[in-house]
């Protein structure tokens, strides 16, 4: 239910490529969020999706995050977690258009899971290098496995606690985060803090179900407000944030997609 007002809201306060007057936001709105062009990057997506919602292999997870609205047990197949939890093709396509847009070097990214925002991450641009976290063992064994049969080799899985495993992370600047792995406020607040100091002129942090709940909607307005924040832009499942210090003043965005 809070869901469903969430986006009401955000219907009513959204706009699209018009509204926008930053040439930077502009070109990326109209070039990149709005391509409706059926690009072949897109099928190793898609090739990989179709895999693990095949996949009836049963595996117990370890949730580390603010848990699960959808399943009962921690006993669960791994089609389920892809069909319930896992990205949509929608969202793959997007996080694919978008390394394919900013050509990212480094990409690290917060909750691996089964591999599929991963793998719509390398897609758009297979020549990034790609850290991904995961908590839980199994889960991380499945999205291996894959990346291993689909010869993906340039991705590499840290296992553990994300408040040991971000450590290792911060030691090298990065051009592009996604932001997935607890969806809580302290969790989500925290690993941002974190991470500022990895991020340059050009990187681009995207957080994911910024209006999965009031924890993250106050998270979201939290992350907005950091005086080295100087764009946002509210996609409703996506946050996207950019420090471009070329932007004096900041300029926040609520644009449909």
């Amino acid at each position: 239910m809070y869901q469903i007002l969430a986006y009401f809201k955000f219907l009513w306060r959204s706009k699209n490529e018009h509204s926008v007057h930053s040439p930077f936001v502009f070109n990326l709105v109209t070039k990149c969020f709005y391509d409706r062009k059926k690009h072949s990057f897109y099928s190793l997506f898609y090739s990989y999706r179709q895999e693990i919602l095949q996949n009836n292999e049963t595996i117990q997870v370890t949730d580390f995050g603010a848990g699960s609205r959808t399943f009962k047990s921690n006993i669960r197949k791994v089609s389920a977690i892809a069909k319930n939890a896992g990205i949509s093709r929608k969202k793959g396509e997007l996080l694919s258009r978008v390394t394919h847009y900013f050509k990212p070097n480094s990409i690290l990214e917060i909750g691996t899971s089964l591999g599929l925002g991963t793998v719509a991450l390398h897609a758009g641009h297979p020549k990034s290098k790609i850290t991904t976290l995961e908590g839980c063992q199994n889960t991380a064994s499945i999205a291996k496995n894959m990346l291993e049969a689909f010869n993906i080799d340039n991705i590499s899985i840290k296992i553990g606690e994300f408040s040991n495993t971000i450590n290792h992370a911060k030691t090298t600047k990065l051009d592009l985060i996604y932001f997935d792995g607890n969806h809580s406020y302290d969790a989500t607040v925290n690993y941002f803090e974190q991470l500022l100091d990895t991020a340059n002129n050009n990187t681009i942090f995207i957080f994911d179900d910024i209006h999965w709940s009031k924890e993250m909607d106050k998270a979201w307005a939290e992350i907005k407000k950091h005086p080295e924040v100087t764009i946002t832009i509210d996609t409703f499942y996506h946050g996207f944030v950019f420090f471009r210090k070329e932007h004096i003043e900041k300029e926040h965005f609520v644009i449909r997609i």
